[in-house]
């Protein structure tokens, strides 16, 4: 599914490289659930940016599905985030003027899905995620807890192949979080491909491999 070949990135002051990814190898195969670990600073939500297509590498090949990240126009890019990738974050980014209904209609509307398969798509995700009762909320009417569901739900909805998700848990009380986990277990169960970036070694257990990074490096 995805092929990391001597990546590095790096930002240029005058005659200074600094590296924040360093020569990363590396392949994900479809159907895992892959942690990013490691200490702050290590490169980890960098990674996971760059293999979202939300950055770009300075150097080295990106491959997904044998396609040439990195050397898609911008165009091409976005066609392949809208088609195959769904992202949750730590700060939710709910869409606070829009009800739960409206912030999971967004990416449907972002792929001009028409409106009777919109209908049918949203009522099913608001039922599987047991959301009904939310869904003329704002944001700011619900829980932390809440709040991530709504999150996942809306990365969800356009079923993507692939799911990143930067520390899903980290603003959560512990049993919203194992609740957060245990959701995506079950997607990664269903199919759906998962990276995580995690500091936590519990919900790095709910995987089946950690990668380590150390100063942009992967650690042997």
């Amino acid at each position: 599914m995805i092929k990391l070949t001597n990546l590095s990135k790096y930002y240029e002051n005058k005659f200074v490289k600094t590296f924040v990814l360093r020569n990363i190898n590396l392949e994900i195969e479809e159907g895992g659930f892959v942690s990013i670990m490691g200490p702050s600073g290590a490169g980890k939500s960098t990674l996971l940016h760059i293999l979202g297509m939300l950055d770009s590498p300075s150097e080295g090949e990106y491959h997904f599905y044998d396609e040439t990240v990195h050397k898609m126009k911008e165009k091409k890019l976005s066609e392949l985030h809208k088609s195959y990738l769904g992202f949750v974050f730590q700060q939710y980014h709910l869409i606070d003027e829009l009800t739960v209904y409206e912030n999971l209609e967004t990416p449907l509307l972002y792929k001009k899905i028409k409106s009777d398969e919109r209908k049918g798509m949203l009522a099913d995700i608001l039922d599987r995620f047991n959301i009904v009762a939310k869904k003329d909320l704002f944001p700011n009417q619900l829980s932390g807890g809440q709040q991530q569901i709504v999150a996942i739900a809306r990365a969800i909805i356009t079923k993507p192949k692939l799911i990143l998700a930067d520390e899903p848990t980290g603003n959560l009380h512990t049993d919203h979080g194992k609740e957060i986990m245990e959701m995506l277990k079950k997607l990664n169960n269903d199919g759906t491909t998962i990276i995580q970036v995690t500091h936590s070694d519990l919900n790095a257990k709910y995987g089946n491999r950690i990668i380590k990074l150390k100063d942009g490096w992967i650690e042997k």
